[in-house]
């Protein structure tokens, strides 16, 4: 290939990621720690550490992680394990629906689990109706914790990332190995322990990480259910403050600190061994057949599993159908009204108009950057081109939340990108913290692409007389479509209903992505909650008609997407 071209797009990269990456924690990075003289100063940090306010929030976002992560592996790792090993009644169709929360934003999903588990939800009055009301009950499941309301919501939305890395994980493992070990007498629970776990972990870890920093930065979630004492709420109301006080500039960089630290710990500790496998032809392996009450026990479990994980759709559902639902089990009367005003108020129209628009042309730039990467990365010899790789995949490891008071931070009155105040128009904004945010998918799915495909075949093309860049257009790009289309769908989905840089840089109510639109229709009285849900709801299905999508293209290999 032309070095130039690669060099080329390595400036252009790089130039983009200082820009649009590099800068904006800067900016946070001067706002926390320069005084108004221009001295660097730790006074702000330590106050802000001595303050039980920030630090109760720290301890909180962080402990809210650890749980929704545990949740998360505790569901998906069984589930991952009997998909793999098993074949039992119905795998092929509960394989594919146990992927159903992936389509639903987590916040979203809270609004129907407060309508169940609520006051005056459907699960009490469900109570309430049986007679089995304990006297002094206070009957409000969130009241007292919504700590773990929080978790469970987060979980249950988020462990289809860990079940993907996990089969796909899986599917990688030599049988020989286990069989080896069996051999000699290591089997049933000691063999996953000593053996097979070691062998998942890089791709554990892959998933974990993204499970991880997504719940300790995640904003929507704690303001649904009016849970301030976290970080990220914390930050989200210091936006006010954002032009005078420095306070809100060190919360962010503590953020990305922890983020940062927790991730290069996690990577030491379980990411940094990776063992080599020989070629599958050394063993037959395959899933075993279970049939009987174990094969049904099996699908008795990821039934329980899915049930669990769609009560928050359901809900939301429910909800999006309701004109009145309140002390009853279900909606005191249903209606389609809510759909068509979804459709038709004068919030939610432009909403969905500037969602597609933003996550279209922020899609065709992650497509466009995602190739040329990934072309540099798999193929070319240049130096410098795994810091490349490594610099795409940055955005996954490094919050939303972050980036967004970055951008908000950069463009200050005084700051060199003062022209780009979101207060004003936060379009480009917008569209570039999408196509950040997004970028490390499109990049994962074209290298996956190259990596697959022989460069023999450009190779006989430019024999041919073919140009390079022609060869790769001509050959390899349709050969891989499946790739980028995955990767571009998932680009697109995720954009469309992206949380932290929509609810933070969507100021103006004409400007509004559907996330926003969501919540300032949730926090309206009166039919507020309705209309969110319904277009909640049409979110939902446009979301679950990507996921299927993209499960039908890449199969397995969609969980090495999701990866850091």
């Amino acid at each position: 290939m032309s070095q130039g071209f690669a060099r080329l797009v390595f400036a252009v990269t790089a130039a983009f990621f200082a820009a649009f990456f590099v800068w904006p924690i800067l900016q946070i990075l001067k706002g926390g720690f320069v005084d108004a003289d221009g001295h660097l100063t730790l006074s702000y940090l330590v106050a802000l550490l001595q303050d039980p306010v920030y630090l109760m929030g720290l301890a909180n976002s962080f402990m809210l992680a650890c749980a929704t992560t545990s949740i998360a592996f505790g569901i998906a790792i069984p589930l991952a394990f009997l998909s793999d090993r098993f074949n039992f009644p119905l795998k092929a169709a509960l394989s594919s629906v146990v992927l159903i929360p992936m389509i639903l934003p987590p916040f979203v999903g809270a609004i129907g689990i407060k309508q169940i588990f609520g006051q005056y939800g459907a699960l009490n009055a469900g109570i309430i109706a049986l007679g089995l009301r304990p006297d002094g009950w206070a009957f409000d499941w969130f009241a007292a914790n919504r700590f773990w309301g929080i978790a469970c919501v987060q979980a249950l939305s988020l462990y289809p990332i860990v079940y993907l890395n996990a089969v796909a994980s899986l599917a990688n493992i030599d049988p020989a190995m286990e069989e080896a070990a069996e051999n000699l007498g290591c089997r049933g629970f000691r063999k996953f322990f000593k053996i097979t776990l070691p062998l998942i972990r890089p791709g554990l870890f892959a998933g974990g990480t993204i499970v991880f920093i997504w719940a300790f930065t995640e904003l929507g979630v704690p303001l649904i259910f009016d849970y301030p004492r976290v970080t990220s709420v914390q930050i989200f109301y210091g936006l006010k403050e954002i032009g005078g006080n420095p306070f809100p500039y060190t919360l962010v960089a503590v953020m990305l600190a922890c983020t940062v630290a927790l991730y290069a710990l996690g990577k030491g500790l379980f990411g940094r061994k990776a063992h080599a496998m020989m070629a599958k032809a050394t063993s037959t392996g395959g899933p075993r057949p279970l049939g009987g009450l174990r094969g049904w026990l099996c699908t008795g479990l990821f039934l329980a599993v899915t049930l669990a994980a769609v009560t928050p759709h359901l809900g939301v559902i429910l909800v999006s159908f309701a004109s009145d639902w309140y002390g009853s089990v279900l909606p005191n009367s249903f209606t389609l009204q809510n759909y068509e005003i979804a459709l038709g108020h004068g919030l939610t129209v432009p909403a969905i108009a500037n969602s597609l628009k933003f996550a279209s042309i922020s899609t065709l730039i992650d497509i466009i950057l995602g190739i040329a990467i990934a072309y540099v990365v798999v193929r070319s010899k240049i130096r410098g081109r795994q810091i490349l790789d490594f610099l795409s995949m940055l955005p996954l490891a490094v919050p939303g939340l972050v980036l967004a008071f970055g951008y908000l931070a950069m463009s200050q009155e005084g700051r060199f990108f003062a022209f780009l105040n979101p207060i004003e128009n936060p379009t480009f904004l917008l569209i570039i913290a999408y196509s950040v945010r997004r970028l490390p998918y499109v990049v994962r799915s074209a290298s996956a692409g190259f990596q697959q495909t022989s460069e023999t075949l450009e190779e006989a093309a430019q024999n041919l007389g073919c140009p390079p860049l022609k060869a790769t257009a001509k050959v390899t790009l349709p050969l891989i479509a499946a790739n980028l289309i995955a990767g571009g769908l998932l680009a697109f989905a995720f954009a469309m209903l992206e949380v932290s840089d929509s609810l933070i840089l969507a100021q103006k109510q004409a400007f509004y992505p559907i996330t926003k639109a969501i919540l300032e229709l949730f926090q309206l009285l009166g039919d507020g909650k309705f209309i969110a849900s319904a277009l909640g709801v049409w979110a939902m299905a446009f979301l679950g008609v990507t996921i299927v999508g993209m499960s039908l293209l890449l199969g397995k290999k969609l969980g090495a997407i999701f990866r850091v």
